[in-house]
């Protein structure tokens, strides 16, 4: 089975099963799922919060707007190491584990690539190439609205955090240029929420396409995310 270097394109031939993504890949990508919904739920209702008539009394005394923030920080601090530790495997871990944190833009055949995908996508080819990994068009989509925008997320996050303690605290030290840098604390409050909704975009467009490639490509692609292992639909491309 021959395969294109940097952009994965299948080339033609004999295509066989092959071993893609690594269990930390696997086992970070539905953890970051399972952390992105409580952090979208309970982000909304930071900032929106609702009145105490509509959830049964005083806050003194329910305590319930502490249990949004104690599940938001908690599900931000695993979110963050997550994230952390996915950038670790990226220098570790095989090829695949690089792939949305550095597209490789140099190269004219991931070009060639990105805009082969994006012709299909528009309709104008009947058929896409075959991918190992990511295909070119999915890296730098990752890599734009994905990877940014989590680091932004999470620096933004983490300087509103920050802003429980004065400055010369620790927190503040790591992460209170974050409010000096775009202004004010409420700016960096409204470009985290921003963020959310980014972040949730994506992962509407990214869900989206994966059951569609799943279903019409020549390749899974949910399954690759379960086992690692890419499957292909014919025995010659």
């Amino acid at each position: 089975m021959e395969i294109e270097k940097y952009s994965g394109r299948v080339l033609p031939g004999p295509v066989e099963k092959l071993y893609v993504y690594q269990a930390p890949v696997r086992l970070w990508h539905w953890l970051m799922v399972a952390m992105m919904v409580p952090l979208a739920v309970t982000g909304y209702l930071i900032g929106e919060p609702p009145p105490a008539v509509h959830v049964g009394g005083e806050a003194t005394f329910i305590y319930f707007f502490a249990w949004i923030r104690i599940i938001h920080f908690v599900c931000a601090m695993i979110f963050a190491v997550a994230f952390l530790m996915r950038i670790y495997w990226a220098f570790v871990g095989n090829h695949h584990s690089r792939d949305i944190f550095l597209p490789p833009v140099w190269r004219f055949n991931w070009w060639r690539g990105l805009w082969d995908q994006m012709m299909y996508y528009l309709f104008l080819r009947k058929e896409a190439p075959s991918w190992v990994g990511h295909n070119p068009l999915a890296q730098i989509a990752m890599f734009v609205m994905f990877v940014l925008g989590t680091i932004v997320i999470i620096v933004t996050g983490f300087g509103l955090y920050a802003q429980q303690w004065a400055w010369g605290d620790g927190w503040m030290a790591w992460f209170g240029w974050t409010h000096t840098m775009v202004g004010e604390p409420q700016a960096v409050r409204t470009l985290h929420h921003l963020m959310m909704w980014y972040l949730l975009l994506f992962a509407m467009v990214h869900v989206y396409m994966v059951f569609r490639e799943d279903i019409m490509g020549k390749e899974s692609v949910i399954g690759t995310m379960v086992d690692g292992i890419r499957m292909f639909k014919t025995k010659e491309h």
